[in-house]
């Protein structure tokens, strides 16, 4: 038998036409991507010269905005460039000069007379020279030499009380044992003196040029016209004192056995805690400092003494009496207005109570008073002041 007979398509026609449908849609798919390419293409172009007008625009804008801003305005140079060279300081090339220390407030002695210094760094609340009643040939120091506590700085040169003490009358003297009267002593009573009223006559005594119309006439010795009706004479020694008109003045009693305490005088000053300096000044006179006066130191010591005086009489309304040696220290901020704007701190050893008359002594007096324009200046709108309170010898 003959082989079998491959198959063969029905017929040609029916291959022919499949060959041609594929080759014309693979030709539509090369066509459609190069038509995505060229439309990627042609969009970035468009794209970016759409981003490229919009710039160019944008910068039309600003410039003619600039232009109507900076009208009538002149051509704006443009700085060339530079640089500075800054050289170093003369005070750091030559030696400096030691500052002067700051000024230190002293007190001075009231009592002392007022006399500028030639030369000193001490202010206070007057101008005051150092002096001293015994002078030292060899000293050279600022302040009159003291007697006080060793190793010990104090801004005061004497000690004494701003408040008046009481007056207290003595106690009245014990009655004095009974005299004999042999040993009694009589006590005279001033004598009288004489006095002899005028005559109501006119009688004018002289040499007349024309020895007409004289008359000598002497006058009794102590004349007086005591009273106008008076004709009777007042008996009475010669040269007795005229104690007519006078009050009888009275004098207490001396008894040479009992003798009376001596009236004390008490100074214009606070206590203070004296220390001890050898060095004393060549002045004579009173005790003083060398200082200027400023306002400032002026202020400052009003304001200490009234600060003392409270705080004395809070501690005599005290009925507990810190122990000897108590130390408080009180830290406050002064302003411009004389108030106490702040209290720091307030320590020490004696106790809350003690503490809080310190705190007092300086708040219950406050404001005192308003600075000067000078003040202000010199220290600004608020000043930190540290007062120390002692009790009894540090």
């Amino acid at each position: 038998m003959p082989p079998p007979l491959k198959e063969r398509p029905s017929s040609l026609l029916d291959a022919a036409p499949r060959s041609r449908r594929d080759s014309r849609y693979a030709l539509l798919e090369d066509i459609d991507a190069a038509d995505r390419r060229r439309s990627t293409a042609v969009g970035i172009v468009l794209t970016i010269g759409v981003w490229l007008l919009c710039l160019f625009l944008f910068n039309l804008l600003i410039t003619h905005l600039d232009h109507q801003h900076t009208a009538g305005v002149g051509e704006v140079k443009r700085p060339k460039p530079s640089f500075d060279i800054e050289l170093q300081p003369e005070e750091f090339l030559l030696p400096q000069k030691p500052q002067p220390p700051p000024q230190q407030f002293v007190e001075t002695n009231p009592d002392a007379p007022e006399n500028i210094p030639d030369k000193t760094n001490n202010m206070g609340a007057q101008n005051q020279q150092a002096a001293q009643e015994k002078p030292d040939p060899t000293g050279k120091s600022d302040r009159a030499a003291t007697e006080g506590k060793k190793d010990w700085e104090s801004n005061q040169i004497v000690s004494g009380q701003l408040r008046q003490p009481q007056i207290q009358l003595p106690p009245a003297p014990p009655p004095l044992p009974e005299i004999k009267e042999s040993q009694a002593v009589t006590e005279t009573t001033p004598a009288q003196r004489e006095q002899n009223p005028l005559s109501g006559d006119q009688k004018i005594q002289g040499d007349s040029a024309t020895g007409v119309g004289m008359g000598a006439h002497k006058l009794p010795e102590n004349a007086k016209n005591i009273t106008p009706d008076a004709i009777e004479p007042i008996k009475g020694l010669p040269d007795a004192p005229l104690l007519v008109g006078r009050p009888q003045v009275t004098q207490p009693k001396i008894d040479p056995q009992r003798p009376q305490p001596r009236p004390r005088v008490a100074q214009n000053v606070r206590p203070a805690v004296l220390a001890e300096n050898k060095v004393g000044t060549q002045n004579v006179g009173i005790s003083g400092f060398d200082a200027k006066w400023n306002s400032y130191s002026q202020y400052l010591q009003k304001l200490i003494d009234t600060v003392q005086i409270q705080f004395d009489a809070l501690n005599e309304r005290s009925r507990v009496w810190p122990p000897t040696g108590t130390k408080i220290t009180v830290k406050f901020r002064l302003n411009s207005q004389g108030e106490i704007a702040e209290i720091i701190e307030a320590e020490g050893n004696g106790g809350s109570q003690a503490t809080s008359i310190c705190r007092s002594s300086i708040a219950d007096r406050a404001p005192y008073g308003k600075w000067t324009d000078d003040m202000i200046a010199m220290l600004g709108e608020s000043q930190e002041l540290t007062f120390t309170f002692y009790y009894g010898t540090p």
